[in-house]
């Protein structure tokens, strides 16, 4: 075990250090200046070029990315143009906000799945199992911004219930709690179908091994054979996807924050990348790359809890 989080860690480590180096190099490449983009459209180049060496800009590559590095090292994260603040204040409560909206998505996402998914694949091709398929098929199929704009349309437009946007202030009209409900629910509907198509397709195959029907002709109960024998068998290879799902929803659901003006973590990349905000997409690509990371080594976890034959 310790072995395979050293492995795991190195590789944390590596993946950190080349992905820094590529988003530092390519923001050299990206259209546009920098200083132009702070000063704008109508200062003069003499303006831009005074601010671009009193911003550094006119340096070596090499020597501004050692200097970066150092500047992480000693915890700093840089000054954010966008936001005009450092990038730890701006950084940590998006992400803060991200991960309620990820959590809360999840802890409905993950029982909700498992139970469609199970109900599914133990009663191959019986009326229940036709109408999840249906259901997460037809979830799955529809765009985040699309659905988001669907439910947007019914519970916003047509019957008033809930907001249409998620800011997080609280309004006398609307709570923080009734904001959070449409985005919740675009991530749930979207991120349902595909996870419950994995559970049910693993636990129709798990149902047809040998095993299983020595334990139904023995005379076993069916809730023991599902409990015992076919449900941790089935979960092996959805465990994995699942963990995997935590990646998109703290640093995937850019889509979802834009479509209702959510406060997150993607959010901010988005309007970082269309400000040039050089430190904060670098930052926020290296949180972005360590919770990628970071998830797939609980997944790796997660798959030798499950199955002794990969421990030894």
């Amino acid at each position: 075990m310790a072995r395979f989080f050293l492995k795991h860690l190195l590789f944390l480590c590596l993946t950190l250090f080349v992905v820094s180096f590529l988003i530092f190099v390519l923001t050299e490449f990206t259209p546009g200046d920098v200083a132009r983009k702070l000063l704008g459209a109508y200062a003069t180049p003499e303006q831009v070029e005074i601010l671009t060496r009193q911003m550094g800009l006119d340096r070596p590559v090499a020597v501004r990315y050692l200097e970066y590095l150092g500047h992480l090292a000693s915890g700093d994260l840089g000054y954010s143009t966008r936001f005009k603040l450092p990038v730890r204040d701006i950084i940590f409560d998006r992400l803060g906000r991200t991960f309620m909206l990820a959590a809360i998505a999840f802890a409905i996402i993950v029982p909700l799945s498992m139970l469609l998914g199970i109900a599914a694949g133990m009663r191959e091709a019986s009326l229940l199992d036709r109408a999840i398929m249906l259901f997460s098929t037809v979830t799955a199929s529809i765009p985040e911004f699309a659905m988001g704009v669907f439910l947007a349309s019914i519970f916003v437009v047509e019957l008033g219930w809930l907001p249409g946007t998620a800011t997080l202030i609280a309004s006398p009209r609307w709570s923080v709690a009734q904001q959070l409900v449409l985005p919740v629910a675009t991530i749930v509907l979207f991120d349902l179908g595909y996870l419950v198509s994995m559970i049910r397709a693993s636990m129709v195959e798990v149902m047809q091994r040998p095993y299983i029907r020595t334990a139904v002709l023995k005379g076993m109960r069916f809730r023991q054979v599902i409990l015992g024998h076919a449900l941790r068998n089935a979960m092996i290879n959805p465990v994995t996807v699942i963990l995997l799902q935590i990646n998109y929803l703290i640093t995937g659901v850019v889509v979802v924050e834009t479509v209702f003006a959510y406060p997150g973590f993607g959010r901010m990349m988005l309007e970082a990348a269309l400000y040039k905000d050089i430190a904060l997409i670098e930052v926020g690509a290296l949180v972005a790359v360590f919770v990628a990371v970071l998830t797939q080594i609980l997944g790796d976890l997660a798959y030798m809890t499950l199955d002794p034959r990969i421990r030894a």
